[in-house]
């Protein structure tokens, strides 16, 4: 008995669909071919699989009995196809993976070293850029995975997960008029300079929201790409820096003043397109174990 794969599919494409050629059409050949196939498939076995006499395809006993087993073939074959595919991606792929400009967040460089060791065959770049370009790349599947910072959520059409979700803080040097404050109002820190990170960030959508959201208009005094000097500029007296509240952290020279009514929740998040890619998949995982583990 020589039954092949393709016989089995045609069969199973004909028992689906009830009519032969709704089933050449599924599998791509001629009606003729998949007839042809079939045959061959009943002859192996000794017995018709499909009643031909009616104006649909019917599954006789021998073929309700056969199916199930044919289905079942066919998944193993892919399961075979998928397994190898997976190590082979694992051995000789390539990843790009996008972060955003200033981002120094070790638990992202610990789950790229981690990958690497795990599998040396990857080929892996990394680009910073703002987190809307970032997405643009990961939806035109010229990026495999970015950590952006988004403003509410991640937007639709893409897969995510998000690390942090925090509100914003104005940091101001001690002798702001806002210093001696633990929580002020939007109104109240847009009475004085800002200073922000550019448009196209996630901390500078969720402003300029909530900005919007209240009819206020900042006086931003200067923008900064890196939330680093956005930190330092305040320092120096050039007005509040408009940050989430993780970016506070070893900046013991300002006072942290968390805004209270911007209620839209700045994200740092993974974004991927849906994928089976074995080599984004493991990754991934081992992103999730970097970020998840202790401090």
């Amino acid at each position: 008995m020589r039954m092949d794969l393709r016989q089995l599919e045609y069969f199973v494409a004909v028992a689906e669909e009830a009519n032969f050629t709704r089933a050449a059409e599924r599998v791509h050949i001629s009606q003729s071919g998949v007839s042809a196939q079939v045959r061959q498939l009943e002859r192996e076995l000794g017995a018709a699989l499909l009643d031909r006499t009616g104006r649909r395809a019917t599954l006789t006993a021998a073929g309700r009995a056969a199916l199930e087993h044919a289905r079942a073939a066919l998944a193993a074959a892919e399961a075979v196809r998928q397994s190898v595919d997976d190590v082979n991606g694992l051995v000789r792929g390539r990843l790009e993976v996008g972060m955003v400009v200033g981002c120094t967040i070790a638990p992202l460089f610990d789950a790229l070293a981690a990958f690497h060791r795990s599998h040396p065959g990857v080929d892996l770049s990394l680009i910073e850029d703002n987190s809307d370009r970032l997405l643009d790349r990961v939806r035109a599947g010229a990026t495999d995975l970015a950590l952006v910072g988004v403003s509410g959520a991640v937007p639709a059409g893409l897969e995510s997960s998000t690390i942090i979700s925090e509100g914003l803080v104005a940091l101001v040097a001690r002798g702001h008029p806002l210093a001696g404050r633990k929580r002020a109002t939007l109104a109240q820190v847009t009475e004085h300079p800002v200073v922000c990170l550019p448009p196209g960030t996630g901390i500078r959508t969720s402003f300029d929201r909530a900005c919007a959201a209240r009819g206020l208009t900042a006086d931003l005094a200067l923008e900064a790409s890196a939330p680093d000097a956005v930190a330092d500029l305040a320092a120096r007296g050039f007005g509040a820096a408009i940050l989430s509240a993780s970016m506070t952290a070893g900046n013991d020279h300002l006072r942290p003043i968390a805004i209270s009514d911007a209620d839209v929740p700045t994200l740092l998040a993974f974004a991927w397109r849906a994928s089976h890619n074995p080599a984004l998949r493991a990754l991934l995982d081992h992103a999730h174990q970097a970020f998840a583990a202790p401090a």
